[in-house]
């Protein structure tokens, strides 16, 4: 090991910055952030600088650097681009004793700042002992992805409890399973769910009654999958994902996502393709309660946004009547992600001042809707699960009122490399498509808007 991990308490302690530039910036932020009083020597000094100083109510020296410099110093960097200055502020430092870093050099200094997650009060540090920044940085960015942000109020209300479970167990065992127990069921879940009042009364009532966590009715986690690309799923998708014990996933939900879930989860396919539902929708609910009634923990993946034709008000609406705890993760919509990934901006100050979200299919099988309502100048529709009736919406749309030379695209397989984007207009889409196969997922995106793919295709061009 060629440093050794440590953690400065700096608060309201002297540090210098030696330089003005961008570099000297961004370790002068970190500095701040820790709470220090810091000091900048600097011939120059950069507008950003000069205004976190002003901010934080720092101090700088307009000059070259000097040994008295240091004086009193708690800790020093040394960020300037002059080889000569960099050597020497080290030297000083170091016959004073003082921690000093010297920005990509580490031969001259006697700590490095690694990279950062911040979960204040949980701090996670990675370093590649100066020999490669940008790997260490790549290591926090994947790190970044399994640490939920609420780590930090986590550590917050473990603290604020600490001194009440060392009074109520005597034995350091004791003590870990306690809180291990804590820190990995549903206190913690509570947290990551915002629910922190909630969380500190259940801590409250086991630390009092001195029991376990309650395991007799688990958690159902309503997770929305998006569009398709793996990449697409938020952190917290990604966590519930990973820790449920079973998992209902719809058809549309991409493969890849799936085998992103916990490897030793049951999984469970509920289907629902068009008018051949593996698994009713009331059966699906049923489902659910009894997981959960078991004392599991069930993920609920949809594809794309579980409230937005999604059926997840349904669901939920039966887990609060008897009274099973759940969470709702919102996942990006076909409609958004589709659009991007075909180059179709769903609004545009030039063509469209709105957009509306419609369903093809109804729970009677027809597409029934108002379509003069839908006939409105400067806006844009996106209908979801309308493939089948395309050639009625293309129709009755035109019957009443809509040009029929308005624009209009087929997104197939949206975000994933299968992606197939058609493009035609109302009067002409039922018949152009009868000589491709176009298999849904389908997305339907009808408006001017459909006239910027040609200008606007990123993705999957060829």
């Amino acid at each position: 090991m060629d440093f050794l991990p440590t953690f400065f308490d700096i608060k309201n302690q002297r540090c210098v910055v030696i330089g003005g530039g961008s570099i000297a910036t961004r370790k002068a932020s970190l500095l701040v952030e820790a709470q220090a009083q810091i000091h900048v020597v600097a011939p120059e000094i950069c507008q950003p600088l000069e205004a976190l100083v002003a901010k934080n109510k720092g101090t700088f020296k307009k000059g070259n650097y000097n040994d008295s410099d240091l004086d009193e110093a708690h800790l020093v960097i040394a960020a300037t681009d002059d080889l000569a200055v960099n050597q020497a502020v080290s030297k000083a430092a170091q016959l004073r004793q003082i921690p000093v870093n010297v920005v990509d050099n580490p031969a001259l200094c006697t700590f490095i700042l690694p990279a950062i997650i911040d979960r204040s009060p949980v701090i996670v540090a990675v370093s590649s002992g100066g020999q490669s920044p940008v790997l260490a940085r790549l290591i926090r960015g994947k790190l970044e992805t399994m640490i939920p942000s609420a780590y930090g109020e986590l550590a917050s209300i473990v603290g604020s409890f600490r001194d009440q479970v060392k009074q109520k167990f005597s034995s350091i065992n004791e003590r870990r399973a306690f809180w291990e127990s804590v820190l990995q069921g549903p206190i913690a879940e509570l947290v990551f769910a915002g629910k922190n009042k909630q969380a500190e009364d259940l801590l409250s009532e086991q630390l009092k009654d001195h029991t376990q966590p309650k395991a007799s009715v688990g958690e159902v986690y309503l997770v929305g999958g998006g569009p398709g690309d793996p990449d697409l799923l938020t952190f917290r998708a990604l966590r519930l994902m990973q820790q449920a014990d079973v998992v209902l996933y719809d058809r549309l939900v991409a493969p890849q996502i799936v085998d992103l879930c916990r490897r030793d989860a049951e999984k469970i396919n509920v289907g629902k393709a068009r008018d051949k539902h593996t698994v009713p929708q009331d059966d699906i609910n049923a489902l659910l309660i009894k997981l959960a009634k078991e004392g599991k923990r069930v993920c609920r993946l949809k594809g794309g946004d579980p409230f937005i034709f999604g059926r997840g008000g349904e669901e939920i609406d039966q887990l609060a009547e008897q009274g099973i705890p759940f969470q709702v993760v919102p996942g990006i919509t076909a409609a958004s992600g589709c659009a991007s990934y075909a180059g179709i901006p769903l609004t545009h100050r030039d063509y469209s001042q709105s957009v509306r979200f419609v369903t093809g299919h109804l729970k009677d099988g027809a597409p029934d809707l108002d379509w003069k309502g839908l006939i409105q100048k400067r806006e844009t529709l996106v209908f979801y699960m309308g493939l089948v009736g395309l050639e009625k919406i293309c129709s009755s749309l035109i019957s009443h009122g809509m040009k029929p030379d308005t624009p209009i695209a087929l997104v197939e397989q949206g975000t994933t490399p299968e992606q197939r984007v058609t493009t035609a207009t109302l009067a002409s889409m039922s018949e152009d498509i009868k000589k491709i196969e176009v298999h849904p997922p389908t997305l339907i995106i009808v408006g001017e808007v459909v006239l910027l793919r040609e200008k606007l295709n990123w993705f999957n061009q060829n």
